[in-house]
């Protein structure tokens, strides 16, 4: 078997080493030839470790991050609403979550899959897409494959060729904020706090980091704003706060240049997620937003489903049990992170809005095994 992956993030590259791990041959292009990353830190809940540990990686992503004790929801000044304890998946070897730097992460991946043998092609790209497997690529060679996979992102250029049909990505009506400041003493969760316009929180990333974000509802017309005002606004934001936050706020978000700040974009593609030899993962297929920080940890799942699969069964039956293993799980997930979100553009106060009740759900729909 012969296996053209699109795309060198978190999916793409799960991919790989979940093949390589079964002795596939791999082909992978990426369209940015510096293959580094935008990003602050990445939350891996437990089903992200188990993943992790899969794939070989667990270990050195435990090692490099730091380890949390669950989640922790609080008013805006600070004072607790409730706690959503993480579920220990894989007993002692590991913490129930982990937090770690998106590019400690992304190195973790570039050096498995340099290893693994897999062939890595940078600065390139598909300018087409065949059912059949054969692919023309955007520095004008082409090539043949028995199976091609789409792990280009939310807006993946896979999807638009082969999938014209499929919906596009929707702005949400949100954007999230992050920045990284030192870690507090005795930070050991993922801390939220709940606003009146919006939610901040803590995200523990190692024994002397961690990033505060910011995510909140705002027109789409304001989604851009002055690079050289980031940091002032981002305090403008955060005015809300008292207790910890305002610390963090008045003490370190002092420059524009290390804040981090996105649109938050959802799409959920519908069945089926395969035409041909080609098929969809991660981003590419059901991109949800962060509200209970399974983004990654679905590429992953993906990955290694896919490679179970396509590995075991036969032609076309292979996709086939793909996506009836991954389909109702991611959008499951999608739902959850989505009416989180509504909750919060709606202003929707607790307890109408149960912010504990549904990240607890999103634990343990991601506890059972993929």
């Amino acid at each position: 078997m012969r296996v053209l992956v699109v795309g060198g993030g978190i999916g793409g590259l799960s991919a790989a080493i979940a093949l390589r791990q079964r002795e596939v041959d791999v082909d992978i292009v990426e369209i940015n030839p510096r293959w580094d990353v935008y990003g602050v830190g990445i939350i891996q809940p437990g089903n992200a470790i188990r993943a992790l540990d899969a794939l070989g990686l667990a270990e050195q992503a435990v090692a490099q991050g730091y380890a949390m004790k669950g989640s922790r929801f609080h008013n805006s000044q600070g004072d607790l609403l409730g706690e959503v304890p993480a579920l220990d998946l894989l007993g002692p070897r590991y913490p129930a979550m982990n937090g770690l730097t998106r590019p400690k992460l992304h190195a973790l991946f570039q050096g498995a899959v340099k290893a693994s043998g897999a062939d890595i092609r940078l600065g390139m790209t598909v300018d087409r897409v065949g059912e059949d497997g054969g692919v023309e690529f955007s520095d004008g060679s082409a090539g043949e494959y028995d199976l091609i996979v789409g792990a280009d992102g939310i807006h993946s250029k896979v999807r638009s060729l082969v999938f014209p049909d499929a919906p596009e990505p929707e702005f949400t009506g949100q954007i999230v904020w992050r920045y990284n400041v030192p870690r507090p003493e005795g930070l050991e969760t993922l801390d939220m706090f709940v606003g009146a316009n919006g939610k901040a929180g803590f995200v523990p990333l190692g024994q002397d980091l961690m990033y505060i974000l910011y995510i909140e509802a705002v027109a789409p017309e304001d989604v851009k704003m002055p690079d050289d005002r980031l940091a002032e606004i981002f305090r403008e934001r955060l005015a809300e706060f008292g207790g910890p936050v305002a610390e963090v706020r008045d003490r370190y978000i002092t420059d524009p240049a290390n804040v981090v700040v996105r649109p938050v974009e959802s799409l959920l593609v519908p069945k089926p997620w395969h035409r041909g030899r080609v098929v969809l993962i991660g981003d590419a297929a059901h991109a949800t937003s962060p509200h209970v920080g399974q983004g990654g940890a679905m590429a992953m799942e993906d990955a290694i489903v896919l490679a179970e699969e396509v590995t075991t069964t036969d032609g076309e039956a292979a996709l086939e049990r793909y996506v009836e293993r991954r389909y109702p799980r991611c959008r499951e997930i999608w739902e959850i992170s989505r009416q989180i979100g509504t909750w919060e553009i709606e202003h929707t106060p607790p307890p109408e809005a149960d912010f504990v009740g549904l990240t607890m759900k999103s634990v343990h729909v991601t506890a059972a095994p993929i």
